[in-house]
């Protein structure tokens, strides 16, 4: 198993123009809605990720390995109910790891298939995990004091400006990041006997049953993972025609 890993600073703004300002008024709401849906205008038809960038860690690397994202809105909390959006204006910067080091597992638990894996990741198990999130959060702080934003930023709200030290900055992300719903690599590919599915995504064992997802990647890309999965789900298609004659 692999996934992407992020954490997220946020900043607290001098005006009223992130979504936060949307989701904590309901004229607005209301406003926001009527344009979408009679016009197909508004706040609505935005992506909450306005901005991104691909960065090095190191510059001896050949290719980049964070993601960088600028997010429209900020939150206060997360909870099984959804997000909950900090009561003034304020957005998100988030540092996005692309290769970490660790592979994780999902295993199943019981002969029962209605009940869960166990799904281990292993995230920050290496230095360099540790090295390049902790380098993406400081270029984040870094982007929030260039002089194109310093009409807009007032201060640092999450982790907060005493949140400092590597330390404390490897406590913040373990208490608050999450993985990035990017998870692959769960179906091996292969001959061997610990394999899922052949190199025609066919399932061992199971007739007319193949994977086309991204758990036949063996390895996470550096970007996200939805155009990879539905160029497996075309080429499964492909495959599926050709089989069929």
């Amino acid at each position: 198993l692999r996934d992407h890993f992020n954490t997220y600073l946020s900043f607290r703004c001098a005006q009223p123009v992130t979504m936060n300002d949307l989701a904590i008024s309901l004229p607005r709401r209301i406003m926001a809605g009527a344009q979408y849906a009679l016009f197909g205008k508004g706040p609505l038809t935005n992506s909450a990720i306005c901005a991104g960038a691909f960065v090095r860690t190191d510059p001896a690397l050949e290719r980049p390995d964070l993601q960088i994202n600028m997010i429209s809105w900020s939150s206060a909390a997360r909870t099984p109910d959804g997000v909950i959006p900090h009561p003034f204006s304020a957005f998100t910067f988030s540092p996005v790891h692309l290769r970490p080091d660790c592979d994780g597992s999902v295993r199943i638990k019981s002969p029962d298939p209605l009940t869960a894996p166990e799904i281990t990741y292993e995230f920050l198990r290496s230095e360099y995990d540790k090295r390049a999130i902790l380098a993406g959060m400081r270029l984040c702080r870094e982007i929030a004091k260039q002089s194109a934003l310093k009409d807009f930023v007032v201060e640092e709200v999450l982790p907060g400006p005493a949140v400092e030290s590597d330390d404390d900055l490897l406590a913040d992300v373990r208490a608050r990041a999450v993985a990035n719903y990017h998870p692959v690599g769960t179906c091996r590919m292969g001959d061997e006997l610990d394999s899922v599915c052949d190199a025609r995504l066919c399932v061992h064992g199971v007739r007319g049953l193949r994977v086309a997802d991204a758990s036949v990647m063996p390895q996470i890309v550096a970007g996200n993972t939805n155009a990879p999965s539905i160029m497996i789900g075309e080429k499964c298609a492909a495959m599926v025609l050709e089989d069929a004659g």
